[in-house]
Order: C-alpha cells, then sequence, then structure tokens
C-alpha cells in the first residue's frame, strides 16, 4: 500500500434508496482506497421491502442501523446516516467514504465532507438527481457495476451509457482533452486528460461499460492512442 493511499474507508449505505445486490461491486471499487473497516447499513429493517438485506448484512460483515419510522410517510435514515458520517468525520478516524443511495438529500453532507479534503465515493440508480452526482469525488451508477460482475467484464461499446449521457461524454472529454498540455503534434498523457475529466465532475469510465480509461478512448472514432517508452500512455484527436 502507497504512502498516498488511503487507509480507513467508511462505507454508509441507505438501504431505503439502494439494492443490496451492488454489495460486492461496490466493495470491489472502495477497495481502490483502502480497507473498508465500518460498514453500515441504515433503514427500517422491520418492513418487508427491506427484507433481503437480512443475508447481505451477514455475509458481507455490514452493521444493520435500525431505524424505524418517526411518523407516516417519513423515516430517520437521512439524519441518522449524516449524524454518523459528521462523527466519523471528527473523530478523524476515516479517510474515505463510500455513500450508497440515490436521494439528493445527501448533497449537503458530501459537500460538507469534501470541504475538509475526504475523498468520497457515491453509488446509486441512473435516476441519482445531478446535483448529488456532482458533489462526489466519483459516482457509478450500481446498475452498471451489477451487469460488469454478473458478464464477468465491462460492457462493449455498444453499451456505453445511454443516449443522454452519452452526448455529455464526448463534451466532457473534449473539454478535458483541450485543457491538457499537448506537444507540437497534439498529444497528451491520457492520465491528465483522465484527472481533467475527474476534476470536473464525478466522471469515472465505469458508468460508460469501459474497465479502463484506455479502453473507452480505444473505442473513440477521433482519437488515437500511443504507448511509449515507460508504459506512458498517450492520446492525441485525429479530428
Amino acid at each position: 500500500m502507497s504512502q498516498t493511499e488511503l487507509k480507513n474507508i467508511a462505507l454508509l449505505i441507505d438501504a431505503d434508496n439502494t439494492t443490496p445486490q451492488g454489495i460486492d461491486p461496490v466493495l470491489t471499487v472502495m477497495a481502490e482506497l483502502g480497507q473498508v473497516n465500518i460498514r453500515r447499513a441504515y433503514g427500517n429493517f422491520a418492513k418487508d421491502n427491506l427484507s433481503r438485506w437480512d443475508k447481505i448484512t451477514n455475509t458481507y460483515g455490514i452493521r444493520p442501523q435500525q431505524q424505524f419510522d418517526v411518523s407516516k410517510g417519513k423515516n430517520a435514515t437521512d439524519m441518522a446516516m449524516t449524524i454518523d458520517a459528521i462523527d466519523l468525520l471528527y473523530q478523524g478516524k476515516v479517510d474515505g467514504f463510500g455513500i450508497m443511495t440515490s436521494d439528493s438529500d445527501f448533497t449537503p453532507l458530501v459537500t460538507r465532507l469534501r470541504q475538509d479534503g475526504i475523498l468520497v465515493y457515491g453509488f446509486g440508480e441512473k435516476k441519482t438527481p445531478p446535483a448529488f452526482q456532482a458533489v462526489c469525488t466519483r459516482f457509478l451508477y450500481i446498475d452498471e457495476l451489477i451487469a460488469s460482475t454478473s458478464d464477468g467484464e465491462a460492457k462493449p461499446e455498444s453499451g456505453r451509457g445511454t443516449k443522454a449521457n452519452v452526448g455529455d461524454l464526448d463534451e466532457l472529454i473534449q473539454a478535458a482533452y483541450r485543457e491538457a498540455k499537448r506537444d507540437d503534434e497534439g498529444w497528451a498523457k491520457l492520465q491528465q486528460v483522465g484527472q481533467i475529466a475527474g476534476n470536473r465532475s464525478s466522471f469515472d469510465v465505469r458508468n460508460y461499460g469501459f474497465k479502463s480509461l484506455s479502453d473507452l478512448f480505444a473505442s473513440l472514432d477521433n482519437f488515437k492512442l500511443e504507448r511509449r517508452d515507460g508504459n506512458q500512455v498517450f492520446v492525441r484527436r485525429l479530428h
């Protein structure tokens, strides 16, 4: 483990607004940051629609945080998750967070965590409001992660995102390439292009069915990849 790699990660799960089927692929992604030592799921597990979490919590060592509905149509899940996240932040015991939810109510929480330099990975459905997706360091679509795990490999090019977000992806890629440092022939370091794209949004290639940034660029007709000495990858726009 490198000195810059995060070591103690907390995964907080809004069981009311996510699926237990995504736990395994989410934990795999969170391993990029470090060890997920804190795993908590919040919800009213007395409800029939949350019954599937019973075996999942035991299998993956997730601590259920029971939150009874305080009044009809309301629940205490959001508040409990927020309080715990802030407690962990101020205790100084956590280096990064994973938030599993499709609820935009957690946008202020993620914004606050990132103000302290904490990386926050968000995991939710494609219907998750853009405001919440944007404030996360990375936001990944759970259904894409599940599909990738089930198939054993990333989706081919034809499975890249939806028609609505492919246009956004092209615009983001083009903008990142323009801002990257390029030589006289137009070659830019792929890593830098990826970093610029990531800084502009919660961009992650897995949302478009790819395992790596180089795989994504290799599928684009208007870009060319070149691998040079030292295994560095460069990219150039063709037209």
